[in-house]
């Protein structure tokens, strides 16, 4: 009965450093699906060729995420199953076989009950973002390709960070399409949202932008105290 115990603990806490790991990965701007898949596959070692594997590696942040996932993954599944197999081997009376299989189908039924109610998710999951964010663990998005076009062009979203040259600026003073970015929305904290921003809207610390330009011109702008260079031909008036 006691490794079954300890399986069923061991259980509990690997589905709670998975999700712990899909939200954090979440944090650094995946959607839920795309992050909850990469969390499960990496802690249970499950590796996927994908193009949604690239954005997890090619990511500072995400990569160190998965790393901890899949060390953990393999320390703690690994001491739940050999103590569970030692068990079932030293154990000699059917009944007690028996009674340790039953045990095993409860706890895995219970589970995956706990693991569906809605209500539940949503709580852990907001404690789990406000431990991280406290915590400092994760940092938010700061950079992520939404699509790639050609010649190096592509749609991106961008958090502007307190030190960007962009902060607390009106478009027409900070003149982004001077260097080759052309800014189709702004998302800010409390759902505030503008589509297609003129000249007059203030760019703030926090906020995220989607954008378009050339790749190299858009990561330059979530660096601090970034200086762009003028597109050749680009108009100054």
């Amino acid at each position: 009965m006691a490794s079954i115990i300890t399986l069923f603990v061991i259980a509990v806490v690997s589905l709670i450093a998975v999700r712990v790991g899909a939200t954090a990965l979440m944090m650094t701007g995946l959607s839920w699906d795309t992050a909850s898949f990469q969390s499960y596959s990496a802690f249970f070692g499950v590796g996927f060729t994908t193009k949604e594997a690239e954005m997890v590696v090619n990511h500072p942040v995400r990569r160190r995420i998965i790393r901890d996932l899949i060390l953990a993954g393999n320390v703690g599944l690994t001491s739940a199953l050999a103590a569970l197999v030692v068990s079932m081997m030293q154990t000699e009376k059917s009944s007690q076989m028996l009674m340790m299989v039953l045990g095993v189908s409860v706890a895995v039924a219970l589970l995956l009950t706990l693991s569906r109610v809605s209500w539940l998710q949503r709580l852990l999951d907001r404690m789990i973002h406000r431990a991280l964010e406290h915590a400092g663990m994760v940092r938010a998005l700061d950079y992520e390709l939404l699509l790639r076009i050609q010649h190096g062009y592509v749609v991106s979203e961008i958090e502007v960070l307190p030190a960007s040259y962009l902060a607390g600026k009106k478009l027409a003073e900070s003149r982004p399409w001077d260097h080759g970015v052309i800014i189709l929305a702004i998302r800010r904290a409390g759902d505030f949202t503008s589509g297609l921003p003129g000249p007059n809207d203030v760019i703030q610390a926090g906020d995220v932008l989607t954008s378009y330009g050339q790749e190299a011109s858009l990561r330059a702008m979530v660096e601090p105290d970034s200086k762009l260079e003028l597109k050749a031909g680009a108009g100054v008036s």
